[in-house]
């Protein structure tokens, strides 16, 4: 077992337990089938049966590189900004390229563009449609699969600031480059890689919003259950969450992560994959520093050690099928040794009881919300606190690229980031949101300070 000072790690044992064991009644019954789609992923927020506005043009996309014999392809739609009359571009004069994030499957440009351009305040503002006014043109990027390894799609990244300088006009302004969520992380290794190869990317600012780029957190407990009931028959085709959760993209992304739901083992170094992302990122520089590269970056998450409502160690849900199967969920304890997380039960599946040790409470850390708590309770028909639907996903000192170990974490989840001294982040600048907002939700806080940074 793990001693104090160890990784965090967790250990699963398949002891049986009784219906006696445990708190909660009877929830519900097991829905017929069990849903098993992708859960924990950010829901786009706009009114995405909004009209909104078709691009100028489309690129289809092919990686500059192979990664491990995969070469990635994406799609490009590319909206002209306007002049000061008000009248479209007629090619690119003010490029700025925009990735998008994780989640499973095709990026739907479309969908990504009415989350980003969805009202925001009294007033009714809308983020892209402010930037195209102010005469930028906005580059969607999408990838045909967002789950697969960052650096192939950093390779799409690669071929879509290739071509923004190629078709640029002849005295247009330097390149805008970032994306939301995993988007920040990727065309963050595509910048690197081009400096790193000696290729002017052209680029005045780097922007991420609310990238991990220290690490992102699903709770292990959520990531066992995904498992543990991916065996349960469903004849919808869908994707299931523990394909998710198995993808190189979770593997990269996630601070804790777990092949399965039976193995003992140290969560933050398990995934060869995301060992391999780090060095890879030291290798090329880290972060691109081109001089005169601007590096800046928001949080969903608050920037004055706010946490969310989420304690450590509270029981989330008990349900229970009576005599199929149960679940029993706990939220993250703080740190310690052997706490029990999850417990878990199903015929013929057996039982498994998952306990962590030294692992930090993520859950109700400062930070991008995802309501992964929720939407899994919604999953099982299992009843669940409304306090306990949504739960920390960015961390905020992830997100504003805190320097401290992406490994160890050895850093305090609710340190004060409004007014750290200078050199304590990677970003020239950041913002962080006024409350622990959901994540990558565009908020008037972070919306306003981006058109300040961008346009003035």
């Amino acid at each position: 077992m793990a001693t104090h000072g160890s990784e965090p790690r967790v250990d699963v044992s398949t002891d049986p337990w009784t219906d006696a064991e445990g708190a909660g009644k009877e929830q519900g019954s097991a829905p017929e089938p069990l849903r098993q789609e992708v859960l924990f992923t950010p829901a786009l927020r706009g009114d995405t049966a909004r009209k909104v506005n078709k691009p100028n043009t489309v690129w289809q996309l092919t990686g500059a590189f192979a990664y491990e014999g995969e070469t990635a392809t994406g799609t490009a739609a590319v909206h002209y900004g306007l002049d000061a009359d008000g009248v479209p571009h007629e090619g690119l004069v003010n490029p700025m390229i925009f990735a998008d994030g994780f989640n499973y499957g095709e990026s739907e440009l479309g969908d990504l563009y009415a989350h980003l351009d969805a009202p925001y305040g009294a007033d009714g503002k809308r983020l892209l449609s402010q930037l195209l006014a102010a005469g930028v043109d906005v580059i969607l990027l999408g990838f045909k699969e967002r789950h697969t390894h960052i650096q192939a799609n950093a390779a799409v990244a690669v071929s879509a600031i290739r071509k923004a300088i190629a078709d640029r006009q002849v005295g247009g302004a330097p390149l805008i480059v970032g994306g939301v969520s995993m988007g920040g992380l990727i065309t963050r290794y595509a910048l690197a890689w081009m400096e790193n190869e000696g290729e002017d990317h052209e680029s005045r600012i780097y922007l991420s919003y609310d990238s991990p780029h220290n690490g992102a957190w699903i709770p292990v407990a959520l990531q066992q259950l995904a498992y543990f009931f991916e065996s349960v028959p469903d004849p919808s085709g869908k994707p299931k969450q523990a394909e998710l959760i198995r993808s190189a993209a979770a593997q990269q992304l996630l601070w804790a992560w777990v092949p399965n739901a039976r193995d003992s083992g140290a969560v933050a170094t398990w995934s060869e994959k995301r060992v391999r992302f780090l060095q890879d990122l030291k290798d090329i520089g880290w972060f691109p520093s081109k001089p005169g590269l601007r590096r800046i970056g928001v949080a969903n998450g608050t920037g004055d050690g706010t946490s969310g409502p989420l304690l450590p160690d509270e029981q989330v849900f008990d349900w229970r099928s009576p005599g199929i199967a149960r679940a029993v969920l706990r939220t993250q304890p703080a740190f310690g040794q052997d706490q029990e997380v999850v417990r878990m039960s199903a015929l013929i599946l057996g039982y498994r009881t998952s306990r962590t040790s030294e692992i930090p409470p993520l859950d109700g850390a400062p930070g991008g919300t995802l309501a992964s708590y929720g939407m899994l309770a919604d999953a099982l028909g299992a009843t669940i606190d409304e306090r306990h639907r949504s739960g920390c996903f960015v961390p905020s000192v992830s997100a504003v690229a805190l320097k401290y170990d992406p490994v160890t974490w050895d850093v305090d989840l609710t340190t004060s980031l409004n007014d750290l001294p200078p050199g304590r982040s990677e970003l020239d600048a950041f913002h962080c949101d006024d409350t622990n907002s959901e994540h990558s939700l565009v908020t008037e806080s972070l919306a306003e300070w981006i058109l300040a940074e961008l346009i003035g």
